[in-house]
């Protein structure tokens, strides 16, 4: 019998890049796991202005809340912030390097945006996946959908247009 095997290919990036063109959010997930999976694995296309509003993860005592980034094509902007959503760090991950991904710590609240078309990024945390478990939003960030998260990301992108 075959091994199973799940790959990550350009078929799959440009099928799932076309398939977040095309949705009001501009950002799909393609996940390798099962929701109960104790490993979260996937690859997360996002294009120019999608919004994700800044969040973090915190995990049970018995869990580890990293997350791990690895951009395998485009380029993002990752944003820490502190706890009153002031942004503290700013990363450009890509593809073509020099900084390809990094590990975030627990606990740290933090955004991105797709700095090229087409990005694919996967990302590695700890499960089990429970949507009403997974993030804690910052309330003083709007909501996906709105005017205020449009121009929240067109403010985001100008902290990377000079190449930082």
């Amino acid at each position: 019998m075959p091994t199973a095997i799940k790959r990550l290919s350009q078929k799959l990036f440009d099928t799932v890049s076309q398939e977040a063109a095309a949705l009001p959010r501009l950002r799909k997930n393609h996940n390798f796991h099962q929701l109960p999976d104790g490993v979260q694995r996937f690859i997360n296309v996002l294009q120019p202005g999608t919004y994700v509003r800044p969040h973090r993860h915190v995990r049970s005592a018995d869990s580890n809340g990293f997350e791990l980034f690895l951009v395998l094509q485009g380029e993002i902007g990752f944003l820490v912030l502190d706890g009153q959503g002031e942004v503290v760090q700013t990363e450009r991950l890509s593809a073509q390097g020099p900084t390809y991904g990094l590990e975030l710590e627990e606990g740290q609240y933090h955004t991105l945006i797709a700095l090229a078309p087409d990005t694919v990024m996967f990302e590695i945390k700890e499960g089990p996946y429970v949507p009403a478990k997974d993030k804690d939003f910052m309330a003083n960030f709007p909501m996906e959908g709105t005017l205020e998260a449009e121009r929240q990301v067109h403010t985001w992108t100008g902290l990377f247009a000079d190449g930082a």
